[in-house]
Order: C-alpha cells, then sequence, then structure tokens
C-alpha cells in the first residue's frame, strides 16, 4: 500500500518559515494591543514597530497575497483606511500648519 501523499501548496515555497509565522500569527484575533506588542517580543524577539514593518512589506507581496488571499486583503484594506483616516484628519485642521 503506497504512503498518502500530502499535496504541498506551490505558493508555500515563496514565503519563507518566518513570513509564514508572521502571517499566522497576525490571523489571531487580539483584544488587546499590549498584550500583542507582547507576544510579538514573545514570540519573534523584535519590537512592536519593527514586526509591523515587516508585516507592512509583507502584505504587499504576491506570494502572502497567494499563500492567504482572505487575510492579506483584509490587512490591505485596514491600512488603507487608516491612511485614509490620518489623511482626513490632517485635511480637516483647514489651516496652514507653520
Amino acid at each position: 500500500m503506497a504512503a498518502e501523499r500530502v499535496p504541498t501548496r506551490p505558493d508555500d515555497a515563496d514565503l519563507d518559515e518566518r513570513q509564514r509565522h508572521v502571517l499566522a500569527f497576525e490571523a489571531r484575533a487580539w483584544q488587546r494591543p499590549a498584550r500583542k506588542a507582547e507576544a510579538i517580543r514573545d514570540e519573534f524577539g523584535i519590537s512592536a514597530t519593527r514586526y509591523y514593518r515587516i508585516l507592512g512589506e509583507l502584505i504587499d507581496s504576491p506570494a502572502a497575497l497567494r499563500h492567504d488571499p482572505m487575510l492579506v486583503k483584509r490587512l490591505q484594506r485596514m491600512r488603507s483606511a487608516r491612511a485614509e483616516a490620518r489623511s482626513r484628519r490632517s485635511l480637516s485642521l483647514g489651516r496652514p500648519l507653520d
């Protein structure tokens, strides 16, 4: 009897282990940002700032989109919404910043 083979996803080869770990970590539900920042330090050994920089680059990657399209699209929408909110705040001042 032949051993059953588990199909591998070809897009997994495009992401390294750390990138897959970041996406899996980001897929978790976090109720409190402070706990998430603490978990980032514990699991990755880096600051939250560095983690979010890595995540930002990762969600722009076609390989990440192929790996988990729903998660990546959600993260891209959230990033766009935050950028739009920042833009509205700065435009709503109605006066020069100097």
